[in-house]
């Protein structure tokens, strides 16, 4: 059961890709790498269900015994008094409370359980996707989530070895709309560096820099939008569409930052500092 949701805990797997032409966007972990490390930690098959935490503040007590493991956005973590770690193997039994503090660093953590949160799928996935409504509803305080059958394989390992922060360097390709933005706009793009706002969730996050200036006023009709998209409003302040991005938007992209890098994107915290880098070459994850 969950005791304490914090400010947006959701449930989420690999998202429900493929699904744009009928209108519907993939969703899923924003931090995929995250989630599907801790799957493995527990022995799960990489796309379970699992819970995504942001920020930290999260708590809840199982009705029986588990093994679960968190991941990403680095917390403090407590099997009632005693301290855990992350990315290790949790051994928590029933009516014990699993506790995560607040992330030090980063923005999303995951928590998996072996068996995975067994909520019905919609159209696919267990995901929660916040724009489009699809999936289970935004965690709260006092949900209980079912857990399914443990897989045949155990866990192999006891803890994983993982990348400390890394500097805020997205590498981005041009395009498709960069012709529509002045040369000055197109280099500041990759030269100056950009700050997140407050203004984010898992749809997007809205930066703070240079105003990229337009050399095409005219209105532009809805076109296919993906997971990475630099979105450019009136306003010339990009937004970086993030998980949840809808199918579809009117307004140009300057660029598209690769998927192998959407990862840390999805970890960037307002306030912080970030860079582009072009590149040519898409790279995925």
């Amino acid at each position: 059961m969950v005791l304490h949701a914090g400010p947006m805990a959701t449930i989420q797997d690999l998202g429900r890709p493929g699904l744009a032409r009928i209108g519907v966007g993939a969703s899923g972990a924003a931090d995929r790498g995250s989630l599907k490390l801790a799957n493995r930690l527990v022995g799960n098959p990489e796309d379970a269900a699992a819970v995504e935490i942001t920020v930290g503040d999260f708590s809840a007590s199982p009705t029986g015994d588990l093994l679960m493991a968190v991941t990403g956005a680095p917390v403090p973590i407590w099997v009632d008094d005693r301290p855990e770690g992350c990315n290790a193997v949790l051994r928590v039994r029933a009516g014990q409370t699993l506790r995560v503090g607040i992330a030090s660093a980063g923005v999303r953590s995951y928590l998996a359980v072996r068996g995975g949160i067994a909520v019905p799928p919609v159209l696919g996935s267990r995901s929660t996707d916040t724009m489009a409504h699809l999936g289970p509803a935004v965690l709260e305080d006092g949900v209980r989530l079912p857990v399914g059958a443990p897989p045949t394989t155990y866990p192999t390992v006891d803890q994983a070895v993982t990348r400390g922060p890394t500097d805020a360097r997205l590498r981005v390709i041009m395009g498709p709309r960069d012709d529509w933005f002045t040369a000055a706009s197109r280099r500041a793009l990759v030269t100056e560096p950009w700050t997140a706002t407050a203004v984010g969730d898992r749809i997007g996050m809205r930066l703070a820099g240079p105003v990229l200036e337009r050399v095409v006023s005219r209105e532009l009709s809805s076109e296919g939008v993906v997971r990475g998209a630099l979105q450019v409003p009136p306003g010339g302040h990009p937004t970086l569409m993030l998980a949840d991005h809808p199918v579809t938007g009117g307004y140009p992209v300057i660029a598209v930052v690769v998927d192998a890098d959407i990862d840390r994107a999805a970890n960037i915290r307002p306030g912080d500092t970030l860079f582009f880098e072009e590149t040519r070459k898409q790279v995925l994850t």
